[in-house]
């Protein structure tokens, strides 16, 4: 059975009700089941925090897995220790974000951790998170020892 982690950072928790305009009405879990549904025999490890230093600690937890999908939040535009943690990292990795950070202010269009992934999906909301997956287990065969 293939494993793929799947991590959400600073402020995701708050999804369906924090800028429903921007980032729209589903909630973390919602996007879970959505994508636990498109996949029923992978692995799927979710998870969410709001602690940096947690999150890169799930990110080193993905290592021997088949890849990765994360959505940093606002430290896609400043964690360095993020961009570190992801390089070092030897899976398929997919950076997401729900809304086209590339329409929003001109801060959000700046990606710290974008050259430590292979691939960045942004604009298609939760169905953003199913295209990283599908990625993912598709070059995860393909990308050697």
């Amino acid at each position: 059975m293939s494993k793929v982690f799947v991590l959400n950072g600073v402020n995701l928790g708050t999804l369906g009700t924090r800028r429903p305009d921007v980032y729209g009405t589903m909630t973390l879990d919602d996007i879970e089941r959505l994508v636990k549904d498109e996949f029923p025999g992978v692995d799927l490890q979710f998870r969410q925090t709001d602690f940096e230093g947690e999150m890169i600690g799930l990110i080193r937890a993905a290592a021997g897995s088949d890849g990765l999908v994360i959505n940093a939040g606002a430290w896609t535009h400043y964690s360095y220790a993020l961009h570190d943690a992801l390089e070092s990292l030897d899976v398929p990795k997919v950076e997401v974000h729900l809304s086209n950070v590339h329409t929003r202010e001109e801060w959000r269009r700046v990606s710290v951790i974008s050259p430590a992934v292979h691939a960045v999906i942004a604009g298609m909301g939760a169905h953003g998170y199913i295209a990283a997956v599908r990625y993912v287990l598709d070059i995860a065969p393909d990308r050697g020892p």
